[in-house]
């Protein structure tokens, strides 16, 4: 379950870096229910939100050749001192820790795989508000070809605790979940899978973090994203015990899951 509470290592922002930004509120829009707008100031940036509520944001993207992409961003309460600590486990600092005004820190990182995160510490305005709701992130997960690694690099950095269960399904293979440190089961927020490099067709052969979102019916907002461009990759199908969901791309090519959950 991921919260508005942030601890040390929980999902507290995602943002998308698109190469049309009206074009991916247009798409996005209708699929999540989203109303977008910029805030004060930024005119080449907009702000989601579901019910009100903030749920992520959409820029432009600005490093030539990259993919569009989803990119998540855990809590830390010192931006600097987890860039140093992303660097002793064998991590790539992207972008230098530094200041918003008014909004927040953050530093962007590439972990050992090539799998690409980020860490905030909000300001006044806050990280996000719509979770596990109609709109809002509601997992985090990783495609990597070394969970292990992954793993290991990721408790280094943020103290992570896991769990390793069976595949949903009874499929083959090992789903590690995530909680942050020092906290119950139930505040689970994302899983870690090894695939093979095959499986990583999405991100272009790279490790990559992709959001799941929580939708009222994934069979609608699925038609939906088919209908505005997108591509529905698997399902909607069902995970007993988990509930309804899709992979999907939106028409740039970044990559997301839409998940009802079960009551």
């Amino acid at each position: 379950m991921i919260t508005t509470d942030f601890v040390p290592g929980s999902p507290c922002w995602l943002d998308l870096g698109a190469p049309d930004v009206p074009a991916a509120a247009a798409f996005y829009g209708p699929v999540l229910g989203w109303e977008l707008a910029p805030p004060p100031g930024a005119d080449d940036f907009l702000l989601a939100t579901a019910a009100g509520r903030t749920a992520g944001g959409i820029g432009p993207l600005t490093e030539r050749g990259a993919r569009s992409a989803w990119m998540p961003y855990f809590f830390t309460p010192d931006v600097h001192e987890t860039a140093a600590s992303v660097l002793r486990a064998g991590g790539t600092v992207r972008v230098e820790p530094r200041d918003v005004p008014e909004w927040a820190s953050l530093a962007q990182f590439t972990d050992p795989q090539g799998a690409r995160f980020a860490v905030l510490t909000p300001g006044p305005v806050g990280g996000l508000g719509a979770v596990d709701g109609p709109g809002g992130l509601c997992w985090t997960e990783l495609y990597t070809t070394d969970a292990a690694g992954a793993l290991a690099f990721y408790e280094t950095v943020f103290g992570w605790q896991h769990e390793d269960t069976p595949m949903p399904g009874g499929g083959d293979g090992v789903y590690t979940i995530v909680t942050p440190a020092g906290q119950p089961a139930e505040r689970m927020h994302g899983g870690i899978l090894q695939v093979g490099p095959a499986e990583l067709t999405l991100s272009r052969g790279t490790p990559s973090w992709h959001p799941v979102f929580a939708v009222p019916s994934c069979d609608e907002a699925a038609d939906r994203v088919r209908d505005r461009g997108g591509i529905v990759v698997m399902g909607p199908e069902t995970a007993p015990g988990i509930g309804r969901m899709a992979v999907c791309t939106d028409p740039s090519g970044a990559d997301f899951v839409l998940m009802t959950p079960e009551r």
